[in-house]
């Protein structure tokens, strides 16, 4: 049901693109890992669901996987296996990668609106303020973050994916869409609205980008959030965080660490 809705949305999105740039090549793009052994199989549910323009079987070897994504310019990489060795290895060469969750009770309700969260530190922004509040605490982190305030953070693993979407949002505003734009774009941080939260809209600002919405929940639950605004899918870095989104039903991702 998710992967059915998700896909529904981005069909929608691809659609409203096509129709207001009909010779522009930027789309969305599914590309499935193949083994070659199901191929046959896939193919047919492909069909059977109408997604043969957006998905397409990319058959490749475990180890030529990091390098078919870098030279598909591949935007984005998800994976659910447990262990995380090839969504490692793919943030390791500059892939947005991160290992999927999907919980047994799927609550997206949007198939026209394609509806992306994200956290912000080590996931948007670069895990810097994270390790002072890891080894500072708390009080070392808020300091920090005042001292820093108009200073941009580093760049995460997903700022290029974001950007991305931006792109194709921005070209949708561009015809008249904006209340119904086909993607709406959040940032979900457990940083607070004092200027920790104002050095990440800082951050955001002096790289061009603007999110539709902007929560900042203070180190509280992300669970009543995310039931809100029901996205898609929900990046973040701490496995308490993507366990919250599962219990609300939500598909989360659990972004690594680049080594």
């Amino acid at each position: 049901m998710s992967e059915c809705r998700t896909s529904t949305a981005l069909k929608a999105v691809n659609a409203e693109l096509t129709n207001h740039y009909p010779e522009s090549e930027e789309l969305f793009k599914v590309k499935l890992i193949d083994d070659s052994s199901s191929s046959d199989f896939l193919m047919n549910r492909i069909r059977e669901h109408g997604l043969d323009r957006l998905i397409t079987l990319l058959p490749v070897t475990e180890d030529q996987l990091v390098n078919e994504l870098k030279r598909n310019n591949t935007h984005l990489y998800l994976s659910d296996e447990p262990n995380g060795l090839k969504v490692q290895e793919a943030l390791n060469a500059g892939v947005a990668a991160a290992i999927m969750f999907t919980p047994t009770n799927i609550i997206t309700e949007s198939e026209n609106q394609l509806r992306v969260a994200f956290d912000g530190d080590a996931v948007l922004f670069s895990n810097e303020s994270e390790l002072v509040f890891k080894s500072g605490g708390l009080q070392e982190y808020l300091k920090n973050e005042k001292q820093n305030v108009e200073i941009r953070m580093n760049e995460g693993p997903f700022r290029g994916f974001l950007e991305v979407l931006i792109k194709l949002q921005k070209k949708l505003h561009n015809r008249g869409l904006y209340k119904k734009c086909p993607i709406r774009t959040y940032l979900v941080t457990s940083r607070g609205a004092g200027y920790d939260g104002y050095r990440a809209l800082n951050t955001l600002l002096t790289w061009g980008v603007e999110l539709d919405e902007a929560v900042f929940v203070g180190g509280a639950n992300k669970g009543p959030t995310l039931q809100r605004i029901k996205p898609h899918i929900f990046f973040d870095d701490q496995q308490r965080h993507v366990d919250a989104a599962l219990e609300v039903g939500t598909v989360a991702c659990l972004v690594l660490s680049p080594n």
